[in-house]
């Protein structure tokens, strides 16, 4: 199904609104890996998790470079995370090389598939020196609200630079998911940052503090911060500071949209010359997005590691943000399947239709099969043609050069 700007529909074979499960009550069962993961599964009696094929890390320490947290059980300080051990079919782990594990006690063991990075380097030309991207610490001072001193503790920027010569001065700053307990850095970040450099787009790739050890309002901080960051280094990184938008999916979705309608216009008194800037962005991308914190289509582990268990009711009314947009909103982009098992399509729906209500300017696309968590969906190919829709969205916004 897609949903023109103009409210009419093209091939809907599915209603728009009511008629979900509660979603609120499902178990959330999210893995995370190296290259990321194809979906949590958070409906009850799911047992299988689809892994990338780029997988090459170890079951994680608790926190390492991709990602955040990694824990079999439940508790009041940590989200539910099962191991990999929910890949309880031995000749489809062997045969996959996703994961070398021949029983639950056994030391897993890195599977023999090369990651997107050494893939790169093999792939250079012999005696090219390849750029590293620049991670930064979006507070080098501490965080607001820190509570440590570990890397968890540290939101960071990491910004990817288009070929020297192709930046048209559009910016992103990238939200991957992980249900606000992990994040997926690699179909959800890496890649994404990848597909925004080959289109002359520079890519800014957020690693922000996750529940449950930081709640609301600490994700939506490190947000704000990077889209200020952006702009106070605009003249730097070659962006125009009026064409600075944000790109989140699942959870990373909620934040982004979040941030697409609690912001504000800088502080100019302030000391910092980042908080002087405004942190409104000024379009968003939204993949099958968390939108609602409320029943029945919040999803439950998401809204667990942001608020609680007991959020209150004010609070989960202003971050469900479909009931937040308006006029100012900034235009948006939303993609989406109906056959999301993990996230409720009506997210989207809700929201493309609070645009309308508002006049925002907005585009949804919705696909009948297909599940949660695809990313650009190359391996998907009933979707593999959405990212094509979003380059065409965002050239009818010049965002991105228009074909000659």
């Amino acid at each position: 199904m897609s949903v023109n700007n103009d409210g009419t529909i093209t091939e809907c074979d599915f209603p728009l609104a009511s008629g979900a499960p509660d979603y609120t009550q499902a178990p959330t069962q999210s893995v995370f890996a190296s290259g990321g993961f194809r979906g949590d599964h958070s409906r009850p009696g799911a047992r299988e998790v689809e892994f990338s094929p780029l997988v090459v890390e170890r079951p994680p320490l608790p926190f390492n470079d991709n990602f955040l947290p990694w824990s079999d059980k439940a508790g009041p300080s940590r989200p539910f995370c099962p191991s990999r051990r929910m890949l309880t079919n031995p000749r489809q782990r062997q045969a996959t090389g996703r994961i070398a594990r021949s029983s639950p006690g056994a030391p897993a063991r890195k599977a023999e598939i090369m990651s997107p990075v050494f893939l790169a380097l093999a792939l250079a030309v012999p005696g090219a020196e390849p750029a590293k991207p620049k991670e930064e610490l979006l507070w080098p001072k501490g965080a607001p609200g820190a509570v440590g001193t570990e890397p968890r503790d540290k939101p960071t920027l990491t910004a990817y630079r288009p070929p020297a010569g192709k930046a048209n001065g559009t910016a992103v700053v990238v939200c991957p998911g992980g249900g606000y307990g992990g994040l997926a850095l690699g179909h959800e970040g890496l890649e994404i940052a990848q597909w925004l450099n080959a289109r002359g787009v520079t890519a800014f790739v957020l690693k922000y503090r996750l529940g449950t050890r930081y709640r609301h309002p600490a994700p939506l901080q490190d947000a704000q911060r990077a889209l200020r960051t952006v702009r106070a280094n605009a003249k730097a990184w070659q962006v125009d500071p009026k064409r600075v938008g944000v790109w989140g999916f699942s959870a990373g979705g909620h934040l982004a949209s979040t941030a697409a309608t609690h912001f504000d216009d800088g502080k100019p008194a302030a000391a910092d010359p980042i908080e002087r800037q405004g942190c409104r962005p000024d379009f968003a991308i939204l993949c099958y997005p968390v939108i609602s914190m409320a029943p029945p289509f919040a999803h439950g582990g998401s809204r667990h590691n942001l608020l609680g268990d007991k959020p209150d009711a004010k609070l989960v009314e202003s971050l469900s943000n479909d009931k937040q947009v308006t006029a100012r909103t900034p235009p948006t982009f939303l993609f989406h399947t109906k056959d999301d098992a993990v996230v409720p399509v009506q997210n989207s729906t809700l929201f493309y239709q609070a645009c309308l209500k508002h006049k925002v300017p907005a585009e949804l696309h919705l696909y009948e099969k297909g599940p949660h968590g695809v990313g650009l969906a190359r391996r998907f190919p009933d979707l593999a043609g959405w990212p094509d829709k979003l380059e065409a969205w965002m050239k009818k916004r010049a965002l991105l050069p228009a074909p000659r």
